[in-house]
């Protein structure tokens, strides 16, 4: 028996396996980047913050422990029932399409790693931008965080295997039609399945297309989680500040 995934961001993020695969992220680097991103937005003490496209919610547990009012949102229902265990009165997790506009107003939208570029509508890019535009007051920031697709594709590894709980992943990546793609296989309990991972290559030059269509302005642009000058050829991710 084959499972496999049609609209495979909502199968796959939806699924326990994509959870055992990138159970390895490091956390320390995660908190260390939220240190340093809403210092230098200088949040207001209690701001509100939206996480959109928050997966099981550790960047929205770690923003609220340090003291704002967090939304996480995500079109994983499985994703969000897990984070609602860390819900209290300034946490909260709902099940959201980012395409769509939400119901209230933020100091800052996050839409961080590489949570972004998925859609098989083209134009429901545009509408997530036009979106996070919607969702900030007067003062508000909006940030993505997406890879540096330049550096990615540079640095492809076509091949590999990833053994984790007992589970041997097999991991092709490739370019096709502008798009970064990954291929998944693996047995689980005598099932095969296959997944597949596609992200849009977007670069600096399509962001700031959209980011004008969208009637946004892109004030400032980072290479790293330190908030490093970007370098096309050498920085890995693709850190863009907008209003």
């Amino acid at each position: 028996m084959v499972k496999e995934s049609k609209k495979w961001f909502s199968s796959w993020f939806d699924s326990p396996f994509y959870h055992i695969l990138y159970k390895d992220r490091d956390d320390s680097e995660a908190q260390a980047f939220m240190d340093t991103l809403t210092d230098y937005l200088n949040i207001p003490e209690g701001g509100s913050i939206l996480d959109l496209a928050c997966g099981k919610g550790r960047h929205s547990v770690y923003l609220n422990s340090l003291g704002y009012d967090v939304i996480g949102a995500d079109l994983s229902e499985n994703s969000i029932a897990f984070a609602k265990q860390f819900e209290n009165d300034t946490l909260h997790f709902k099940v959201h399409d980012m395409c769509k506009p939400y119901k209230q107003k933020f100091d800052a939208v996050f839409n961080l790693f590489t949570s972004f570029g998925y859609f098989e509508n083209e134009e429901d890019n545009l509408r997530t931008i036009k979106s996070i535009k919607k969702e900030l007051n007067d003062f508000g920031f909006g940030v993505i965080d997406f890879m540096n697709s330049e550096f990615v594709i540079e640095h492809l590894v076509p091949e590999e295997m990833k053994i984790v709980d007992g589970i041997t992943f097999f991991l092709k990546r490739y370019l096709l039609d502008g798009y970064i793609i990954k291929d998944i296989e693996f047995v689980h309990n005598e099932e095969n399945y296959t997944f597949q991972e596609r992200v849009k290559a977007f670069s600096l030059k399509d962001f700031e297309q959209l980011f004008d269509k969208a009637g946004v302005h892109l004030l400032d642009i980072f290479g790293d989680y330190k908030l490093n000058k970007f370098k096309p050829e050498t920085s890995e991710r693709l850190v863009m500040i907008f209003k």
